[in-house]
């Protein structure tokens, strides 16, 4: 499977629209997507309503923009079906993003 990620700007908030699966071999356009972000966004929303798994390697890829992020103004992930919502509570994600 692939994975999509469709940019949106808001002003200084970008959101990510995620389509696909979040895995070792699709982690990398996550992390592309990640690295290309402008310098003027201040907020990042990842809406993960296309989503419906991701493995460590996208976890690992949403701590580094959580990390780029919280300085700013935040980072938010919104839409998470039950199976992802599952492994964030698992690995403790979710007592440290804002996940709605």
């Amino acid at each position: 499977m692939s994975l999509e990620i469709t940019p949106r700007r808001d002003g200084d908030v970008l959101t990510l629209s995620c389509l696909g699966r979040l895995e070792t071999a699709t982690a990398p356009i996550l992390q592309k997507a990640l690295d290309e972000i402008p310098a003027d966004i201040n907020s990042l929303v990842l809406d993960f309503a296309g989503l419906d798994y991701t493995s460590s390697a996208g976890l690992r890829c949403i701590l580094i923009a959580y990390k780029a992020f919280m300085a700013k103004g935040g980072l938010k992930i919104i839409n998470v079906c039950q199976g992802v919502k599952e492994v964030f509570d698992m690995t403790g994600f979710s007592d440290i993003l804002e996940i709605s």
